[in-house]
């Protein structure tokens, strides 16, 4: 992120304190920024032909007081039933949780005031993603459920590769980091996709991207992040794991950090196309991905520990994802990059065969977590760590790059599709002996021990629900 982006984020989220005073949370602090971000950005942009002529940034800069604080409410409610597609979703059952005008005046005034086109920075989209990644930062947020950190995103997408023509689909799509990534990677290499022609170019802004997000307010923020890189995304509202997931299009790339945990109430999913139902919501996001993939369609998906190891259920997952795709390369990932602590992380790349039998020949195993640091605020996760594994991987987006086996003392093994059965099917692979965290001023912070109690425990009565739902 450019200093000039990064220093207009800090002057934004300083305004913070002033919208904590009127009981605002930080989530949902972003949220009302969406709504002025987003006047004041299509004015700079010179894009107000969106808008309605009384919907627009000087409807807010000519008034004052109460006046100001009534006329932006009324904007709020006409912005929810806006002729354009995309406007009309963004302010969907919007309101303000602003209760006194100053503070609303404060801020169009901060507005105002900030430099928005310094030759530094490259894309106003930029700013709102560092907002979104300063949201998740903050404990109290709640907003680290969904975000995935950026030089993840970055890796999955340079490994998946994604080209201009492909439907690419984020199933639990957050606020959106993975499909703009992908289309940040296919604009890299199509001169802003100038290099295209005129409908190609149109079908990359328009319906390229797509996917579907459960919770309302997240989906608002994503389709805001979309829209400032200008993509008109189809961010869906609904549940993956429910019928509203089995109509999502059949897609070229699917990249994804689904949610964590059970179903709520224990619930399996509502969909009547998964063959092996479950509560456990990694595992069923899993027969997701790998049926939504079209015939050589890839993949790239996080999923924590258990779902390498977890029986019952989630072998047959294992062992059907395996057979419909070719899983060339399982990830396993640091503790401490994601902002619910202690949570133990992979990624599993596949390709989906043409048929649906022995596609899975072999799988690479890269070890990223064993004698690597204690990563947190104290020691951040950049882009440089991924550095080893991206070469290991090679650039084939299908994983069918020329690879060396780095042997017991490596980082990099592959192991046959012989060898992973003989494990029962078992991928949780583990070769290096870890002297990382062997020290007690090392040991894990105790909100760290306390996810992994609890990851552990939901894991445990995800499989007595299993059992349960079988007798």
């Amino acid at each position: 992120m450019a200093t000039s982006t990064t220093d207009i984020v800090s002057k934004l989220w300083n305004l913070c304190t002033l919208l904590r005073e009127d009981g605002v949370s930080y989530l949902q602090y972003v949220t009302e920024l969406t709504y002025l971000l987003f006047l004041k950005m299509l004015k700079e942009q010179g894009r107000e032909g969106l808008l309605a002529k009384g919907c627009r940034w000087g409807e807010l800069t000519s008034r004052s007081g109460i006046d100001q604080l009534d006329r932006y409410r009324e904007m709020l409610l006409a912005l929810g039933k806006s002729q354009n597609r995309t406007v009309r979703q963004i302010y969907e059952n919007a309101g303000s949780t602003i209760k006194q005008p100053k503070n609303l005046a404060i801020l169009v005034e901060a507005f105002e005031s900030l430099d928005w086109f310094s030759n530094e920075r490259e894309h106003l989209g930029d700013l709102y993603e560092g907002l979104l990644e300063r949201t998740a930062t903050e404990k109290r947020a709640g907003a680290g459920q969904y975000f995935t950190p950026r030089p993840l995103v970055v890796a999955m997408v340079a490994c998946i590769r994604p080209q201009a023509g492909e439907l690419v689909q984020d199933p639990a799509a957050g606020t959106g980091g993975f499909l703009i990534e992908a289309d940040r990677f296919v604009k890299a290499r199509t001169d802003n996709l100038f290099d295209l022609k005129s409908e190609q170019q149109g079908f990359q802004r328009q319906h390229a991207f797509y996917g579907m997000e459960l919770v309302d307010e997240t989906r608002r923020l994503a389709l805001m992040n979309l829209l400032l890189h200008d993509i008109e995304g189809d961010v869906r509202a609904g549940d993956t794991l429910s019928p509203l997931g089995a109509q999502l299009p059949q897609a070229d790339v699917i990249l994804t950090n689904p949610p964590f945990g059970t179903k709520a109430g224990g619930g399996k999913p509502s969909r009547d196309d998964f063959t092996f139902p479950t509560s456990n919501k990694q595992l069923a996001f899993t027969e997701h991905v790998y049926r939504g993939l079209k015939p050589g369609g890839r993949a790239a998906v996080v999923v924590p520990d258990n779902v390498l190891f977890e029986d019952n259920v989630g072998r047959e997952i294992r062992t059907d994802l395996m057979d419909k795709c070719d899983l060339h390369t399982v990830l396993r990932l640091p503790t401490g990059i994601f902002y619910a602590p202690g949570v133990k992380t992979n990624v599993l790349f596949f390709t989906r065969g043409a048929t649906d039998k022995g596609n899975t020949k072999a799988t690479w195993f890269f070890d990223m977590r064993a004698n690597m640091p204690a990563f947190g605020k104290r020691t951040p996760f950049t882009h440089e760590h991924f550095a080893d594994f991206l070469k290991a991987f090679g650039d084939d987006g299908y994983g069918k790059a020329k690879r060396k086996d780095q042997g017991e003392e490596g980082r990099f093994r592959r192991f046959t599709r012989e060898a992973i059965k003989e494990r029962n099917d078992n991928l949780d692979v583990v070769w290096l002996k870890d002297d990382s965290h062997t020290d007690a001023e090392d040991l894990p912070e105790p909100e760290v021990v306390l996810a992994q109690i609890r990851e552990k425990l939901e894991g445990a009565l995800a499989a007595v629900a299993e059992l349960e739902g079988g007798l």
